[in-house]
């Protein structure tokens, strides 16, 4: 389906689109990403890839069970597949977690076993619980019992000085075990102490070959490889050794580059960012009618333009504009107008989708 596709089929015909390509959008995804990924960004991203695997931001098992759901699992039917990235580490918890979230309509929960913030910590969950597989695995066990949807887990290579590739194996295969087929692998150890979260994305060395090998070693396992992929040619590359790639920061930061993967890999209509961007404005105009914002939808936006003549002038109307009162699509209409957009050039997309097509 096209951007336009997307926002015009019903809600029925979308269900059915997400389950019949539900195994293929494995291939690409975007990673869950705190305070970033809400429903906004997910309606976004999914018009610049139509094909892609999506994620919520990580919820706690006990906000979905105690919270307020409508705002928790808030999710438009556009966004298919979706999943809802869950922390916590009580099986019984994890659980109900989950079959709320089945309930509510994701494509599939995954657990968040990669976290490495000090609050993520103390409530003995996220990348500490890579040195307690059993326990994941009887959370896994439990969720998979709980619920009709696919049940992921998402883990580091390690914890601080965790430096085995063995021990690495052991807790894949203990989870495993548990029932659980599909783990997306962010490629390096957390830090748990003496980092933050985000010098935990950055510091600690990527390893890449440890994915490679867990592929090679289980390949009845899918694996997704996560972490530091800066670009198409790095995401392509990765094809050739695991099952899909994960892109987080990138996808965020540059988000024409999940239009052109998506593109290459998939095999779809190739748009502009301006006609991508207009594709948005049912959805936006229907957000402001229920007293959304502006400046909360469009903060998702400002790196379309990334490189292009006009970039910053886009990014410059939308950030002093969208925070005003009555900000509406007029606006977007004056930040498209200030860029020099032009169709996406043709060269380089042989090039990203060389290993994509398996």
């Amino acid at each position: 389906m096209s951007a336009t596709e997307v926002l015009q089929n019903s809600d029925k015909s979308l269900a059915e689109h997400a389950k019949s390509r539900y195994d293929a959008s494995v291939r690409l995804s975007v990673a869950p990403m705190m305070d970033w990924t809400d429903g906004y960004c997910r309606v976004f991203h999914r018009l610049l890839a139509p094909n892609a695997r999506l994620y919520t931001e990580m919820v706690h098992a006990n906000a979905v069970i105690h919270g307020d759901r409508a705002k928790l699992l808030a999710m438009d039917p556009v966004e298919h597949p979706v999943a809802l990235q869950l922390g916590g580490s009580e099986p019984a918890l994890l659980a109900q977690a989950a079959r709320i979230g089945a309930d509510h309509g994701f494509d599939e929960i995954n657990l968040n076993v990669g976290c490495p913030s000090d609050r993520v910590q103390a409530g003995r969950f996220g990348a500490c619980l890579m040195r307690e597989p059993a326990l994941v695995a009887e959370g896994v066990a439990a969720m998979i019992a709980a619920c009709d949807v696919p049940v992921t887990v998402k883990c580091r290579l390690g914890v601080d000085d965790d430096h085995e590739y063995a021990r690495f194996l052991a807790f894949i295969d203990t989870v495993a075990a548990a029932g659980c087929r599909d783990f997306i692998v962010h490629a390096r150890n957390a830090w748990l102490k003496g980092l933050s979260p985000k010098e935990n994305r950055e510091v600690p060395p990527l390893r890449y070959d440890w994915a490679y090998a867990l592929k090679r070693e289980r390949p009845a396992l899918t694996v997704v490889v996560n972490g530091g992929i800066a670009d198409a040619g790095e995401a392509t590359a990765h094809l050739d050794h695991v099952d899909g790639a994960m892109l987080g920061r990138a996808a965020y930061h540059d988000p024409w580059l999940l239009h052109r993967l998506d593109a290459a890999w998939y095999g779809g209509p190739v748009s502009t960012r301006a006609d991508v961007l207009r594709a948005m404005r049912p959805y936006v105009e229907r957000q402001l009618a229920r007293g959304a914002q502006l400046k909360h939808i469009s903060r998702h936006w400002l790196g379309l333009f990334q490189g292009e003549r006009g970039g910053r002038a886009f990014r410059q109307v939308l950030s002093e504009g969208a925070h005003r009162p009555g900000a509406d699509w007029s606006l977007v209409e004056q930040a498209i107008a200030v860029t020099a957009a032009r169709p996406p050039e043709a060269h380089g997309f042989d090039a990203v989708g060389a290993s994509a097509q398996k």
